[in-house]
């Protein structure tokens, strides 16, 4: 299989080149100007390996939720190159990616992973690792104050995003003893979008590129009262 990832819905930017059981990255923390730089990253990653898009089985991207501008870019990219390539495109959550991302490097099998959504909010879900090294949902993303946030309590859980450095405490105070630690400055990375991307590609989930859409969670994202 040969997979091209993108993820540029944090600070984070970052694309993957997936071929076969071997995983290229190009990864930077850059708050601003995803848009240049995730282009670079995806002709460095196929060009150094000798193809073109249209040698790919499948494109990628984290479909968030997330920065709305990032995942707009992120959306954007992705459905001019796949559509270019008459590529395929396999949609990954964000927040999915990200609790993969910290079983990957922490090796934690309950995760949960919040955004910081503004607003008073966050983004969150709940994942548990199955027996094949991969995050699967649990609870249901969502986007919600601190206060509404719900996870069964007779299980040990890890956190993991930037919801974790504005919520903490709210969030220590609803877990309780189940809160096993948090780790908030981990990014999401175009690697751990692959890795699932490749999987849910072998389950049949991929999509034309006019079907790669978005998912913001909330509604009025785009709507802001000035």
């Amino acid at each position: 299989m040969k997979l091209l990832a993108i993820e540029t819905a944090t600070e984070a930017c970052s694309a993957a080149l997936l071929i076969d059981d071997q995983i290229e990255l190009r990864y930077e923390i850059k708050p601003r100007g995803h848009s240049e730089l995730i282009l670079s990253m995806m002709d460095e990653l196929l060009g150094e390996a000798g193809l073109s898009a249209n040698q790919l089985d499948a494109m990628a991207f984290g479909r968030g939720p997330g920065s709305f501008t990032g995942v707009r870019i992120a959306t954007g990219v992705i459905q001019g190159a796949a559509f270019a390539a008459d590529l395929p495109v396999v949609p990954v959550s964000t927040l999915a990616a990200l609790a993969q991302r910290a079983y990957r490097e922490k090796g934690e099998p309950n995760l949960l992973t919040a955004f910081d959504a503004r607003m008073g909010e966050l983004y969150w879900a709940g994942y548990r690792v199955d027996s094949n090294d991969i995050v699967r949902l649990v609870l249901d993303e969502q986007v919600a104050n601190a206060q509404q946030v719900h996870l069964p309590l007779d299980e040990e859980w890890y956190g993991v995003g930037s919801g974790w450095s504005v919520y903490a405490l709210q969030l220590g105070e609803r877990l309780g003893e189940s809160l096993l630690g948090y780790k908030a400055d981990l990014y999401c990375s175009a690697r751990d979008v692959a890795t699932l991307a490749a999987v849910d590609f072998e389950s049949g989930l991929a999509v034309p590129a006019e079907r790669a859409l978005p998912v913001y969670l909330r509604n009025d994202v785009a709507h802001k009262k000035r």
